[in-house]
């Protein structure tokens, strides 16, 4: 379930189609690329501002889970995580007709989100988006997905560059408690009677789906089992410089690991955020890394607090880590 999006972005300039001078607040309206620009340069709109506009659309939010509560466990679901859901609490709560807002690593149909039968909404999360801050376009589809005809889904568009995002319109008091599933059966409250395209993506989707479970002993830390070996991600909060540097002098000094058999093998990055990732044993379940993991945790503080240059040996360690790091988005 890691694996690469291609995203172009998100601001895009409030301009009037068609118009011939610039608005009262500045703005410059958008006419034909060969045009005359009406800001009155005398040069073609592409080639003056155009160009600012092309930019604005294709501009990438690096981080768009920031400020949310649990930002980790936001990229660790968008990226890492095949089944979860979590219950969202909007500002000043819900509608009186909605009963839940459930946010879902996956919906069926891949539909960007679905209002159910009895008016809950299930928030599709790792779906591509129509621009480069999927903040705001999963906004726009939460919003579009609360007013929609219970029983209906919602697709998915570009969201307008005004809209609201997710840190608009979600609590920023309320908890994010990811519940990981070992399956897709939270599509349907009752999968024997999903209509027959329901059913074949939920046994698709099943059938794909990676044994994962969400450590207790540390945050945002997903153990998952592949059939050769099994695996921790860990999504870090820290800047990636310095979580780098902290890696590298635990790794040079043989105390990287999470216990006999174990190896950190290298890091995603994605959403602006650095992911460590460790080989284990095919024998060490979820339960068996709990404590290494805790413990890990209090050796990378004390590797985090320190501020000396790195040495020689801890250098190499850090370049072989960063040669191994893939980019997810």
């Amino acid at each position: 379930m890691a694996k690469k999006r291609t995203q172009t972005k998100a601001k895009r300039p409030q301009l009037t189609e068609g118009a011939r001078a610039v608005g009262a607040d500045g703005s410059i309206p958008v006419v034909g690329a060969r045009e005359p620009c009406p800001c009155g340069s005398g040069r073609r709109y592409k080639a003056c501002h155009g160009r600012e506009a092309a930019h604005a659309v294709t501009e990438l939010v690096q981080r768009p889970f920031e400020g949310l509560p649990g930002e980790c466990d936001w990229v660790a679901l968008r990226e890492l995580v095949p089944a979860a859901t979590v219950e969202l609490k909007l500002r000043g709560g819900l509608p009186a007709d909605v009963p839940a807002v459930t946010l879902a690593t996956v919906l069926p149909m891949a539909w960007p989100a679905l209002r159910r039968d009895d008016g809950s909404v299930l928030l599709g999360l790792q779906n591509d988006t129509a621009s480069g801050d999927i903040s705001r376009d999963l906004a726009d589809t939460l919003q579009r997905a609360l007013t929609a005809e219970p029983g209906t889904p919602v697709q998915g568009r570009r969201a307008p560059s005004d809209s609201p995002r997710l840190q608009d319109l979600l609590d920023p008091e309320g908890t994010f408690e990811p519940v990981v599933h070992s399956g897709f059966e939270f599509w349907v409250p009752d999968a024997e009677h999903a209509t027959p395209e329901v059913a074949a993506s939920l046994e698709r989707a099943n059938a794909a789906a990676i044994p994962t479970v969400k450590l207790q002993s540390v945050d945002a830390a997903y153990w998952c089992e592949t059939p050769d070996k099994n695996h921790l991600r860990w999504v870090m909060p820290h800047p990636e410089e310095q979580l780098l540097d902290a890696l590298a002098r635990l790794h040079a000094a043989g105390r990287s690991s999470l216990g006999e058999g174990t190896r950190l093998v290298g890091s995603f990055r994605a959403h602006g955020l650095t992911v460590p990732v460790w080989d284990l044993p095919s024998g060490m379940s979820a339960d068996d890394v709990e404590k290494p993991a805790a413990e890990f945790a209090e050796r990378l503080a004390a590797a985090l607090a320190s501020d000396a240059p790195l040495t020689a040996e801890e250098r190499r360690a850090r370049g072989g880590l960063t040669n191994r790091q893939v980019t997810l988005s």
